[in-house]
């Protein structure tokens, strides 16, 4: 899935000249909806483009963590200010930015994939640093590995 929408999301970052990197670990697996996974991974990672800066990197990271498998994306943007970072995932929310390019749904509907799947969803961020958007979802179960 995320060789998808990296795919899908190479000619808008090579637009601006930004750099997509996958850190996958090999052989990872995880219950989900195809089809809305894609569509959280397409928000996370385009709102990465739209907000770094010309000549940036984003980095999708996927790895085991415990018993879930954790998931990031990760920019080299402007990064958000501590006050509005709780706020990141309202509905309709929209950083204090002068780029108002879209109407602040595609986080609060990142949280609603994640959250309908069982997972945890935050963001980290460091003003002048970039941002990393992480979720956790589960892997199969032990039944489902032996169907």
């Amino acid at each position: 899935m995320v060789s998808e929408v990296l795919e899908v999301t190479e000619p808008l970052a090579a637009a601006k000249s930004l750099r997509l990197v996958a850190d996958v670990a090999p052989g990872l697996a995880i219950r989900c909806d195809h089809d809305r996974v894609i569509q959280l991974f397409s928000n996370l990672v385009g709102n990465a483009v739209k907000f770094t800066p010309d000549g940036g990197t984003i980095t999708v990271h996927a790895a085991p963590d415990g018993e879930v498998v954790r998931f990031s994306v990760a920019d080299t943007g402007p990064g958000i200010s501590g006050d509005e970072l709780p706020h990141v995932f309202d509905r309709y929310y929209q950083a204090q930015r002068k780029n108002r390019d879209g109407i602040g749904l595609g986080l609060s509907i990142a949280r609603g994939i994640v959250e309908a799947h069982g997972g945890r969803i935050w963001a980290e961020s460091e003003e002048g640093k970039g941002s990393t958007f992480s979720f956790t979802l589960a892997p199969p179960s032990p039944q489902e590995n032996a169907a």
